[in-house]
């Protein structure tokens, strides 16, 4: 494991990019309250991309989330929602924290044990999300190919309980909530082999993979990302909070209370995912469309590039003319990924 450096927090601000089942973007509404800024007292140490690791934490960022304890249980079954020849999903609940979080877990019939795979979805407006929606077709796939497939809803989505921060801790709660998934199905009693887990996130989900990657190395055994946000803070937050004119309250809000990026990179690069690449342990896989226009496929180049400058065995397929939600080659985008997890949960 790979010593971690503290910095300020890898925060996904990535807001709009959706999946196959996701739509629309709109303001998460007001703060109730203004987090305070980091202490700029101690100097900043540079790291690559342009990024800087701040040398006093800010209680907003990737190294406060690794300073926090991680005790996800509590998994508990509902109802049965689907059955097929070869697996049974059912919504679910488990506790992130204080909260609990909502679910959808897809489970192969037989005896198991078998691995594993949590779920990130991409960004849908909290207010008209369902529970498990967003990555139906990978649970659909992961479920078939003798996986069980924890899909997350987040804090402030489906059933779960609400998003305290209102969308000033900037994702970090969803990282939160898929590193204490992956705690619920170890501690859970079913067929999961605790020894073969991984993530796989989409879109938005992919940035909460990257995430759960630098704060909790070790976690889990690999990590896959679809069509991803931007592993650098700033241009998520430029890309789809503050071009939309109809979230200029949450574009205000989040301005007030870190200021421009330019002004306080501390805080930007604490939030973003590539200033910790060198703290990843996990092989990664990546994928990406030529004809993504909501999460240019040069994000995952420079991405991929910056993983390997930092050691990371990653690994980024494209695929020619496919769009983001991923529709004639999702199949084979599915197929690679269940090649690249065989390799590596074993």
């Amino acid at each position: 494991m790979r010593r971690w450096i503290p910095a300020v927090l890898l925060g996904l601000l990535a807001a709009s990019c959706s999946g196959a089942d996701e739509s629309g973007d709109a303001d998460p509404g007001a703060p109730t309250s203004t987090p305070t800024a980091a202490s700029t007292a101690a100097p900043s140490t540079p790291a690559s991309d342009g990024t800087t690791r701040a040398a006093v934490p800010h209680q907003v960022s990737l190294p406060a989330l690794r300073e926090k304890t991680y005790d996800g249980d509590g998994l508990t079954l509902g109802a049965e929602v689907l059955r097929t020849a070869n697996h049974t999903q059912y919504d679910v609940t488990y506790r992130s924290g204080t909260l609990t979080i909502s679910g959808r877990l897809a489970v192969p019939h037989g005896d198991g044990p078998f691995p594993a795979v949590v779920l990130a979805h991409g960004y849908i407006e909290p207010s008209i999300y369902k529970v498990g929606q967003g990555m139906t077709r990978e649970r659909a796939w992961f479920g078939d190919h003798g996986y069980v497939a924890l899909h997350v809803d987040y804090r402030g989505h489906g059933g779960s309980d609400p998003d305290r921060s209102r969308g000033l801790d900037l994702r970090m709660g969803y990282t939160e909530d898929v590193i204490n998934a992956v705690h619920a199905l170890r501690a859970w009693d079913g067929p999961v082999d605790d020894e073969r887990i991984g993530l796989a996130g989409r879109s938005m989900g992919g940035g909460v993979v990257q995430n759960a990657l630098v704060v909790a190395p070790g976690l889990v055994d690999a990590g896959v990302v679809f069509a991803s946000v931007s592993s650098i803070a700033s241009e998520n937050f430029d890309h789809f909070i503050r071009s939309d004119g109809g979230r200029n309250a949450i574009t205000g809000a989040i301005l007030k209370a870190y200021g421009e990026p330019r002004d306080n990179p501390d805080f930007w690069g604490g939030i973003s995912a590539r200033t910790y690449f060198d703290d990843i342990t996990e092989p990664v896989l990546v994928h990406h469309g030529t004809a993504d226009d909501t999460c240019p496929i040069r994000w995952s180049r420079q991405t991929t590039r910056a993983m390997r400058r930092a050691g990371v065995d990653v690994t980024l397929l494209t695929y020619a003319g496919e769009q983001h939600a991923f529709g004639p080659q999702f199949e084979r985008a599915m197929e690679k990924t269940g090649e690249f997890l065989d390799r590596h949960l074993s």
